[in-house]
């Protein structure tokens, strides 16, 4: 008979595992011997949670991390719950304590495991027995890919991988569904009675792969295209002409975006992410709305109109087919054209000029993301990663995931205040020789919360202020090529010179 770590190997081979993401601890060491793929080490589990997420959304693969079952699990929770709503499907296992001893309250014993990291896992278990545990998983990677995707946890006691144990059946599973007809036809049917009908687009159709799809019927029916509010995944060429611009998580910015539109389709985002309070309705008055999602979160919640449960590509696909074809006439989403001055926009302006043509772009710096909607166009499917949860520390090494999930140059467009919630990452990146250039928007402040205190009638917040920080030296002193850019005469070059690169390197841009 096998062992579990033998039976364990067969389920991660089943679901195409090709490395573990890490930090290693003494109650997860079992699981590592004989290991037959690598091993990928982070410094903290919160850059691993990280990594893991990046890698799962851009290869389209689960991710396989290993954490230990109460500190480490701790550590991780920040992009536990970022992993949770960018539903990347991560399986966790978790190092617990030998069975023998949990009665005793051991040293680094985990008391309630399966607590721990809810609600932000879609299931968690800790198998009554060693030879229940390669059935757990496989029940986990089942889990974890049914749309909506996300993370699960599995905590493992240390002396359960040498018994032995039967090799559980591993299905062949299809876990796409159709929309119903019905539901799609009451979709269309508002649509062609519309005059100007109105598509918003959210990480969910980016993650169920409706790109071409949702081009397709935008071109045929006549749709405006609008980013649903924080979408932390690519949505629609933003240089096509029907693209109409990204929606705000505001209620009264929603509606006023909106108000030319008698007919509006949400596909794969809820109705709306809002940011602030707000009051009065939720869309323009008169308008009609459906939502097209594979998540019954999106649905359930819905503050009106009507909802279909199912596949977006394929919904999207079905739509196509049946609407009739329609001439566009809306507005199109507008550029524009910042002067030569160290700023977040200007910067963003020639990092849209000089990136290589298939770079995927990786964000999270907050006070950068309007100016990158209107500099920086997404052009690609795959093209963009962030953070849908609005915590900080993830897309620093979600970087390095997208990275080892594909093989185009990335592109990190991080704040500094964000990057040093896991700078740590550089040591991964400069061992994995990841293709990242890092580019680290540099204004020795968290602006974003200085620019959005006036939400709250403050004209001053206090630990807000960064000067000092030193991102090249902190670069290089992990293993990363950096360096500083403090005017827009050196920009350019130095911009050209990381893009060349295929190694990571890391521009300290200090910006207004």
């Amino acid at each position: 008979m096998p062992n579990v770590r033998e039976a364990a190997f067969a389920v991660f081979e089943h679901f195409g595992v090709d490395r573990l993401f890490g930090n290693p601890g003494s109650t997860e060491l079992p699981m590592l011997k004989a290991m037959p793929f690598p091993y990928v080490m982070g410094l903290n589990e919160a850059v691993v949670m990280g990594m893991a997420d990046g890698y799962a959304r851009s290869s389209g693969k689960p991710a396989l991390v290993n954490l230990h079952s109460s500190a480490g699990t701790g550590h991780s929770l920040g992009n536990l719950f970022t992993a949770w709503k960018n539903n990347a499907p991560i399986v966790v296992t978790a190092g617990q304590q030998a069975r023998s001893i949990l009665p005793f309250d051991p040293f680094l014993g985990a008391e309630r495991p399966t607590e721990f990291p809810r609600p932000y896992v879609k299931f968690a278990i800790e198998p009554a027995r060693a030879e229940d545990v390669p059935l757990a998983l496989a029940r986990a990677f089942a889990v974890a890919l049914t749309p909506p995707m996300g993370p699960v946890f599995v905590s493992i006691p240390v002396d359960d991988w040498e018994q032995e144990c039967d090799l559980p059946a591993l299905p062949d599973l299809s876990l796409r569904t159709h929309p119903d007809p019905a539901g799609i036809e009451r979709i269309a049917a508002m649509v062609e009675a519309a005059s100007n009908p109105a598509l918003v687009i959210g990480t969910a159709a980016a993650n169920s792969g409706a790109w071409d799809a949702a081009v397709a019927l935008a071109e045929k029916a006549g749709l405006s295209v609008w980013a649903a509010p924080y979408a932390a995944r690519e949505t629609f060429p933003e240089d096509h002409k029907q693209f109409a611009g990204f929606l705000n998580a505001w209620r009264d910015q929603i509606r006023d975006a909106l108000a030319p539109h008698d007919a509006i389709l949400v596909a794969g985002a809820p109705v709306f992410t809002y940011h602030v309070e707000g009051s009065g309705p939720h869309w323009p008055e008169g308008a009609q709305l459906m939502a097209l999602s594979d998540d019954p979160q999106h649905l359930s919640n819905l503050p009106g109109g009507g909802g279909v449960l199912g596949d977006i590509r394929a919904g999207l696909e079905t739509l196509t087919e049946r609407l009739p074809s329609r001439t566009f006439t809306g507005s199109t989403h507008q550029l524009v054209d910042p002067p030569a001055e160290m700023t977040a926009s200007y910067v963003l302006k020639r990092i849209a000029a000089l990136r290589p043509k298939q770079a995927v772009i990786v964000e999270e710096a907050p006070t950068a993301r309007h100016p990158e909607h209107v500099t920086l166009p997404i052009t690609r499917e795959g093209g963009f990663y962030s953070c849908a949860s609005g915590g900080l520390g993830y897309s620093l090494p979600g970087a390095l995931g997208v990275a080892m999930g594909q093989d185009d140059k990335v592109i990190a467009v991080l704040g500094d205040g964000a990057a040093m919630y896991t700078i740590q990452g550089l040591f991964t990146a400069f061992q994995e020789q990841a293709n990242v250039s890092f580019c680290i928007m540099n204004n020795s402040a968290y602006a974003a919360l200085t620019g959005f205190s006036g939400e709250f009638g403050m004209n001053h917040v206090p630990g807000c202020d960064l000067t000092g920080l030193d991102f090249a030296k902190l670069a290089e002193a992990q293993g990363v090529a950096a360096r500083t850019v403090t005017s827009v005469d050196a920009l350019d070059d130095a911009l050209a010179w990381s893009f060349a690169e295929e190694r990571p390197t890391l521009l300290d841009i200090r910006i207004a």
